[in-house]
Order: C-alpha cells, then structure tokens, then sequence
C-alpha cells in the first residue's frame, strides 16, 4: 500500500476540499492509501492586513510548497484562485476538479432577511468592493480576514451588517443554508479560478492515477482565466475578475472586469471562442477591456 500524503492548509474549508482528493485516492486508486498533512501558511497567520498589503496570493502557498519540494508531501490541493499565476516548472499543476458554484453570495446575520444598512459590509476583495458600489452604492465596506467560519462568527456578533463570500466555500462546508442573496456573474464577476480546486506535484513523478479526479471543462475554464489574469498581472490589489462557461461542445464564453488604475475607469465584457483555444480568448478579452477603458479616458467617451 502506497501512502499519499496531501499537504492542505489548516482551515476546515481546505481540509474538506484535501479530503475530496482523499476520498477519490481511498475508493478508486487500488494500492493507495491517502493521508492530509496540514499545514500554517503565513497567509493565515497575518489577519490584520489585507493580503495585498503582506505579500498577495502566494502567503497560501509557500509553507505548502516548501513540504512538496522537500518530500514532506507528495501533493497539494488549493483553491485555484488563491494560487500566484507564476507556478515553479518544478510543482506543476497537474489538475482540476470540477468546478463548484462560482458566483459570489449575500451572507446576513441569523435570523436577518434583508441587508439594513446599519453595519458595514465585511470584505477584503477590491474586486468584490469595487463591484459592491454599484449593487449597494450606499452602503459602507470594512475588511475582514480570517477563514469561512471565522467571518461568519463575526458577522453574527453585530461587526457587520453582511458578508461576501464565495458560494463555493459555504456549499462545501454545508453552509449554504446562510446564503441570502447570490449574485449573478453579470453583476459580480468572480476571481479567477472561483470555485475550482486544482492539485499541485513534484515534476517528473507519476500522477496518472489520479485522472479520473480531473475535470477537462475546469481545466479549459482555468485555462481562460488565468491567462486574462496573467495578462493583466493581476494580484490581490489589481481589482479584475473573470468567469469562463462552456456553452457546449465547440464554444465557451469569458466575462471579464478590468479596473485602469491610472483613469479610475473600470468596464465589463464578454466575448466568446472556440475551448481549444481557451488561453488565447483569456488574453484577447483581457486587451479589448484594458484597451477600451484606456480610449475611454484619451476621448472621454
């Protein structure tokens, strides 16, 4: 019996999508036996800071990245839009689950039916705050860290009036049951990579066994909307979104938003392609959006 064992952050979130993975390995891969190895990251240690403020994406990632390159791991599982868009060729990504719900949600107190104003809405995303204006323009936007469970306790304690958070998340912590409002991918588009997991190796091992985990319409979706991401160097501070759907079995469709730092400009748009060519429709979109909101400054149209 081979042991797997898959490095996860400590969060109760990232331990039931490590145990996904763990679950597949258990009762499909004969021969293998899988074990979570959890781990602090430096990314939920800080909480006082938005992430863009101590180092972006990669405070997730590092500590995990460290045990795969030091053999203290043999994989790791992350959410796909907390990992950097620059991936050492020495831990490849090998793979993507199948896309949970990628929209954002409305979390309200218990026992609260409708967002009443009389706190401020708790997120730390500038993409999520940027957008947020224009659903409830006149309400007021407070940071919030820590994980899924975290949040909600603060939210609950009168801190805030409301949350957004990832619908993928609650779904699998078995929250969604607290969700008040789910917000269309027009009116909020997600961040890169919402809602899929994607599974991270050492180069040159054998990870064959895991394919039937795999999912190629997330792998084509990640495909777009890193690349619009890595196109516009988006970190955690750059407010950009971006959402691929397959639409069937020749065409997908990629919705991006794109904020111009120096205009304070920022616009919505969709274009659709062909899903062999998801990567290139990602990069395409991401220079029609930066180029209309740079001529809508030049000629102020």
């Amino acid at each position: 019996m081979k042991k797997i064992r898959i490095g996860t952050r400590k969060s109760r979130l990232a331990c039931i999508q490590a145990e996904m993975l763990a679950d597949y390995i258990e009762t499909h891969c004969e021969g293998y036996q899988a074990e979570l190895v959890k781990v602090m990251t430096t990314g939920d240690r800080i909480l006082s800071k938005k992430l863009d403020e101590i180092g972006g994406k990669g405070l997730f990632v590092k500590e995990l990245d460290a045990f795969l390159l030091e053999g203290q791991t043999d994989l790791s599982v992350h959410s796909l839009k907390d990992m950097p868009m620059e991936i050492s060729p020495k831990l490849p990504i090998i793979g993507f689950s199948k896309r949970e719900d990628a929209r954002d949600v409305l979390v309200l107190p218990e026992g609260k039916t409708e967002y009443d104003y009389s706190a401020p809405i708790g997120c730390s995303s500038n993409r999520r705050i940027l957008q947020l204006k224009s659903i409830y323009p006149k309400a007021k936007v407070k940071t919030v860290r820590g994980n899924v469970l975290t949040r909600l306790e603060k939210l609950d304690s009168g801190e805030y009036g409301a949350l957004v958070l990832a619908a993928a998340g609650l779904n699998r912590l078995g929250l969604n049951g607290r969700i008040s409002r789910y917000f269309t991918v027009e009116e909020m588009v997600p961040a890169a990579g919402q809602g899929i997991l994607c599974v991270q190796g050492r180069a040159g091992e054998d990870y064959s066994f895991l394919q039937g985990f795999f999912d190629s319409e997330a792998e084509e979706c990640a495909a777009a909307e890193r690349a619009y991401a890595a196109y516009l160097n988006g970190g955690c501070s750059l407010p950009i979104g971006v959402y691929a759907e397959i639409l069937d079995e020749r065409w997908m469709r990629v919705r991006g938003l794109y904020y111009n730092e120096e205009s304070g400009d920022y616009g919505k748009m969709c274009v659709s392609g062909h899903r062999p060519e998801a990567a290139d429709l990602g990069v395409s979109l991401a220079k029609k959006l930066k180029n209309s909101t740079v001529q809508k400054n030049r000629y102020g149209v």
